[in-house]
Formats: C-alpha cells, sequence, structure tokens
C-alpha cells in the first residue's frame, strides 16, 4: 500500500532534514471522525487545469487523481491511477494501464475515454498556465477499458513527471460536459462549485471565505493499513482563518487539529508545547518579491522598474541573511537561483551580497540617485509578510528607496496579480513537478505569463526553454537550464529572499497528515484519535 510506503521514506527525510514531532507513529490508526485543519486562505477555484494557485491546488490533491503520482520524497514518480506505463517507438509512444475497478466519487466508472478526454483538455493550448508541460502529446488513444496511448511529437523528458502533475488530473468527461455553461469556462466555473473525481474526499460544503467541508469517498480505490477502504476520517473540515495570531490561538485552545503555514518565528514556541506537534516538512519552497518590470505601470505612469540596474540595486540593498534572522528565526537559507536548490538542474550563485554603497551606485547609474517610491501588495494578518517588508523597508530606505505597504486579502492580491496591476507583490513558490521545466515556464518563458504577469522578457530565455522540453540529452539540458539560470538572475525580475521547509502544526492526537517536498497536502491516512 502507499502508506507503507510514505512511511519508509518519509522517515528517511525526516532523519535527513531535521522534520520535529512528524507522526509516524505505528499505531493502528483510529477510523471515523473529523479533522479541523486551519488554512490561511481560502481557495479560489477548484479547476486542475485553469488554475495555477496553492490554496486550490493543495486542496485538490484530495479531491483529484492523475494517473502517475509523485513519491515521498517528490523526486519520482510511482502508480496512481495507472497502474503502469511503457515507452515504444524511440520514446515516441508512451502507453498507460488503468487501475481496475477505480469510481469516481459519484459512483461512475473511471474509462479510457475520460482520460483522454482529461489530457486533451490540459493540453489544449488555450486553457490554463500548464499547457505546455503536455505540448509533446501529438494525439491521445483511448483503448476500453484499460489502456490510453500518448503518441508524441518527439520524445520529452519531463512527460512522466508531468502525468504526476495537477493539472492532469482525470475528470468525468460526461458530468463536465452535462454542466450548465455557455462556454467550457463556464462549464469549469460551475463544475468546480461542486467538483467530482476519484481522490480520497469529495466537497460537501463551501462557505466562501469561512470553511470547505469534504466528505470521504466511499468509492476510494486505496487501502489503508487495516486493509480497509481509505480516507480514516469521515469528515475534513478546512476552516479559513487569515490571521496568524488568531489561527494559533484557536489550534491551542483545542478549537482545531491542526493549521498550515505557522509563522516562522513562533516554530519554537510551538515546539515547547506539550499539546502540540510542531512540523517542518523538507520543501521545495522558495519566497521572494515580485516586481512589475514592464515600461509602464497599469495606470500608465513610467516603471522605474523597468531598468536592469534599478532591480539589481533593489536586490543589493538587501540583507537577506538579516531578513532570513527575523523572519525564520534560522530557518531559511539564501536563494541561489530563481528555483529552490531541491530542484532538479538546479545551478547555484552567490546572489546580490548586501553592498549598499553598490545599490546606490547602481541606481544613481540608472538615473534614480535620489531614489523612488514603490508600492508593494501583502498578505493581511500575514506575520512573515509583515517581518519581511518591514525588513525591507527599513534596508531600502537606507538607498532612498521609499516601500509602501498595502496589505490585502488573498482574492484581492491574486486578482491584481494576474491582471498585471500591481508594482510589487509578496510572493512564495513551491514546484509541483519534480522538473525545473513548471517553474521555468511561470517565472522565465514570457509566452506563458509574461514571467510571473512581470513582463520581463528575454528571447534567449525563451528560446532555451524551449528546446529543453524537447531535450533528451541530459548534459545538453543541464547547460540549457544553467544558461537559463544566469541570464534571470543577472536580470533580477525577483527580490531574492530565502528557501523555507513547510510549517505546520497539529495537536498530538491528530495524525497521518503528509505534506511532501512538492507541497501535496495529504490527508488520505490522517485520522484524529478518539
Amino acid at each position: 500500500m502507499r502508506r507503507s510506503f510514505l512511511k519508509a521514506s518519509l522517515a528517511t527525510l525526516i532523519v535527513a532534514s531535521g522534520v520535529v514531532g512528524a507522526s509516524l507513529a505505528a499505531d493502528a490508526a483510529t477510523r471515523g471522525g473529523k479533522m479541523i485543519y486551519a488554512r490561511y486562505a481560502d481557495s479560489l477555484f477548484l479547476d486542475p487545469v485553469l488554475n495555477d494557485a496553492n490554496v486550490d491546488i493543495w486542496v485538490m490533491n484530495n479531491i483529484y487523481d492523475t494517473l502517475l503520482t509523485p513519491t515521498a520524497d517528490g523526486v519520482g514518480v510511482q502508480p496512481g491511477l495507472a497502474t503502469k506505463w511503457e515507452t515504444s517507438d524511440g520514446g515516441k509512444t508512451f502507453t498507460l494501464t488503468l487501475r481496475e475497478g477505480v469510481k469516481f466519487s459519484d459512483g461512475t466508472p473511471l474509462t479510457a475515454a475520460d482520460v483522454k478526454w482529461s489530457l486533451d483538455r490540459a493540453r489544449d493550448p488555450k486553457a490554463g498556465a500548464w499547457n505546455s508541460s503536455l505540448a509533446s502529446i501529438d494525439s491521445i488513444e483511448a483503448k476500453e477499458p484499460g489502456t490510453v496511448v500518448l503518441k508524441l511529437k518527439n520524445p520529452d523528458p519531463t512527460l512522466v513527471a508531468a502525468l504526476a502533475t495537477f493539472n492532469s488530473a482525470i475528470m468525468p468527461q460526461k458530468l463536465f460536459e452535462a454542466t450548465p455553461g455557455a462556454t467550457p469556462e463556464d462549464k469549469a466555473k460551475a463544475f468546480a462549485e461542486k467538483p467530482v473525481g476519484t481522490g480520497p474526499f469529495m466537497l460537501t460544503s463551501w462557505k466562501r471565505g469561512v470553511s470547505m467541508t469534504l466528505k470521504r469517498n466511499p468509492n476510494y480505490w486505496k487501502a489503508g493499513e487495516d486493509g480497509k477502504p481509505l480516507p480514516y476520517l469521515d469528515e475534513l473540515e478546512f476552516q479559513i482563518i487569515p490571521d496568524d495570531s488568531t489561527r494559533l490561538l484557536k489550534l491551542k485552545a483545542g478549537e482545531i487539529d491542526g493549521a498550515e503555514f505557522i509563522p516562522y518565528a513562533r516554530v519554537k514556541e510551538l515546539q515547547s508545547d506539550a499539546n502540540l506537534r510542531m512540523e517542518l516538512w523538507p520543501s521545495t519552497r522558495v519566497r521572494y518579491l515580485t516586481m512589475f518590470a514592464g515600461p509602464t505601470f497599469k495606470d500608465g505612469k513610467p516603471n522605474p522598474m523597468a531598468n536592469v540596474k534599478v532591480r539589481q540595486a533593489m536586490n543589493y540593498a538587501v540583507n537577506k541573511d538579516a531578513v532570513i534572522a527575523i523572519t525564520t528565526l534560522g530557518l531559511g537559507k539564501p536563494m541561489r537561483s530563481f528555483m529552490s536548490s531541491t530542484t532538479p538542474l538546479f545551478v547555484g550563485q552567490d546572489l546580490y551580497k548586501y553592498d549598499p554603497a553598490k545599490a546606490k551606485a547602481l541606481l544613481a547609474e540608472a538615473g534614480l540617485a535620489n531614489g523612488f517610491e514603490v508600492s508593494i501588495y501583502s498578505l493581511s494578518g500575514n506575520s512573515d509578510d509583515q517581518n519581511d517588508l518591514q525588513a525591507v523597508q527599513q534596508m531600502w530606505s537606507q538607498v532612498g528607496i521609499k516601500l509602501k505597504i498595502e496589505p490585502v486579502d488573498n482574492p484581492t492580491r491574486t486578482a491584481r496579480y494576474r491582471e498585471e496591476n500591481f508594482q510589487m507583490r509578496t510572493a512564495a513558490w513551491t514546484n509541483d513537478i519534480s522538473d525545473p521545466s513548471q517553474i521555468t515556464s511561470y517565472f522565465a518563458y514570457w509566452p506563458n505569463i509574461h514571467s510571473l504577469h512581470s513582463d520581463f522578457k528575454d528571447p534567449r530565455i525563451d528560446e532555451l526553454f524551449e528546446k529543453s522540453q524537447r531535450e533528451t540529452d541530459p548534459k545538453a539540458r543541464a547547460e540549457q537550464y544553467k544558461e537559463i539560470q544566469q541570464r534571470y538572475n543577472e536580470a533580477a525580475p525577483i527580490v531574492y529572499l530565502y528557501e523555507t521547509p513547510y510549517p505546520v502544526a497539529f495537536r498530538k492526537n491528530a495524525k497521518g497528515f503528509v505534506q511532501i517536498p512538492l507541497g501535496n497536502n495529504l490527508f488520505e491516512a490522517a485520522y484524529v484519535e478518539k
């Protein structure tokens, strides 16, 4: 069973990474009951294709399944809805065998036709930010009852990992197409209100901004350690509590069973609480500030950050070690590329060591010796945002840059980001795939989403990325990503901050939650001891 595999793999990860108090006890899991888990922000849109937000992805991991799934260490893949896969024809034919007897949460059987339709939708160039991950697929053939054949335009080094990524989730074709809506986008919005997948849970109630209730999928195909179907819980309730302090007060009072995104400054405090279990899961998480780099802002005003010297100056003026000490109390480490050091083909550099004199010189060269004012959207009630930005604000003031901090809720911050109606915003990234292609397509490849909606563009990076998606020579591909990282880091379209583990905390009797380095929040084997 997958749970047994997770226990063995995660035990290694935890010892190696210093995860604190993780629950891997051999005690028999308790079946039934409800777990209440507090989230910092509500989900927005539970469609796996038209999505790019962790607040959605980490819930969808519990509603939908993919053909393949990431391994516990986030590096490899293992069987999911497909029990085996093989390549032929020089890597241009990819054949998957589907698991027998799988049903969607409404009781209808999973078919090869559902798989073909789902992947065709996910690879549609007009659909979502991640269609490029499946762009190598030329055609898909469904061979009922349980075989799917992918014909590729070219061998694809990323395809196996892409089939284990959230946007490749399998959905019920007939139910989706029967959903009311004039356009596919309208149908997607309606379907996402009451999504149906093959995952361990199904959404039964959603009070926007307040709570979300998931109940066990009675048709789920995986079994627990007792040989009976997962999940162990009857119900999983997500409470939306944006304010960090309130989230922790409820956790300490026993009003909730667990909470995500514990402020790093509170980790030691929670570690010393005998009623709690503070967990630091190995991650691919990077923390940075996004700069809009286009020539003018949305309101038509000229943008000083369009000048690469200004962007470099802003990076040189930030003491990353000090920010790490203030916000994470030493739990973070400086970013050395736009991708995390755990990302395959990562090439680290000592980026922008603190040098306010150099920052001032660069600003003078850019014609901004007297500095300028810039605004940044931060997340209301978020302690890490507050600590990061107060430190950066003080540091930038030393070189003449005035930072205006504008706290907003997550939907507002996300909407303005996607509209490219921002000057700066706080941000964090977690890989969803064990390959550098996803983060590169999001951060650096302009044709996708204008490079973090920043309008930063480097045609050479675009060219290298497109080549990398077809390159099967590992050495050649590594060289392509080395150049991509060097060019992006020199252009500095972001303010580089730090890498950190995932901080979550639970009551002592709430066990079985798993968060893998790719971020997936897995509650299928979670339970609450009675």
